[in-house]
């Protein structure tokens, strides 16, 4: 079951920002959506927006009136997105949007993913995934970056270190599946975003940094 609701708030200023923020902290607020600590809404605050992100929509629908009655007693102006996290298409969506269900609809959402993830990374001109290979020699380095490097891809070697570029989540997995049967017992391989893709993207989620594909 998905459990992730996001209210993205954003108003005219960070003044205004800070002023509900506090709001939000308050034990009077906080008692109000919930009594229970796993039924918390977690705030985040970026400037003048705003992420709540709840547990069900239940609660976020709840939040989201409180919000708004806190704006009409201020006399406040403020924007509300209400979305929900797709965990196939990996990104925020109308909370009214449902979410794939069955193998077919999901492998068809995960290609459109993918194909977007291409289209991208052609646009940027940097690759969003990176697989990270750590050996234990540098001489078994050389020799595995010489092999991506052989079939095209974007490999950078130091010392006993790789790290080897990919378009798309599939393709980082499929380097990653060649990067263990092809380094030596005790290579560490993981796959991760590379941190220029990170630093281009706002967090999916308040736990967005626990994430990656390591292996």
């Amino acid at each position: 079951m998905n459990d992730d609701w996001r209210l993205q708030i954003n108003l005219h200023d960070e003044e205004a920002a800070d002023g509900l923020k506090d709001e939000l902290d308050s034990e009077k607020l906080r008692s109000e959506l919930s009594t229970a600590f796993h039924d918390r809404v977690i705030v985040s605050h970026e400037g003048a927006t705003i992420f709540l992100y709840a547990g069900d929509r239940e609660q976020g629908e709840k939040a989201r009136t409180l919000v708004e009655e806190y704006a009409q007693r201020e006399q406040g102006q403020l924007e509300v997105e209400f979305t929900r996290w797709h965990p196939v298409a990996l990104e925020w969506r109308p909370a009214d949007e449902p979410l794939p269900e069955g193998a077919e609809a999901e492998a068809s959402e995960h290609q459109a993913r993918v194909a977007l993830e291409r289209q991208e990374c052609k646009e940027r001109g940097y690759p969003d995934y990176e697989v990270r290979v750590v050996l234990e020699h540098h001489r078994e380095a050389g020799k595995l970056a010489d092999r991506f490097r052989a079939e095209g891809l974007p490999t950078v070697h130091r010392w006993k270190y790789l790290l080897i570029g990919a378009t798309d989540e599939d393709q980082a997995a499929r380097i990653a599946e060649v990067a263990r049967e092809q380094a030596p017992a005790g290579s560490k391989v993981t796959v991760e975003g590379t941190l220029r893709s990170i630093e281009d993207e706002a967090p999916p989620s308040p736990f967005w940094f626990l994430g990656g594909l390591g292996g």
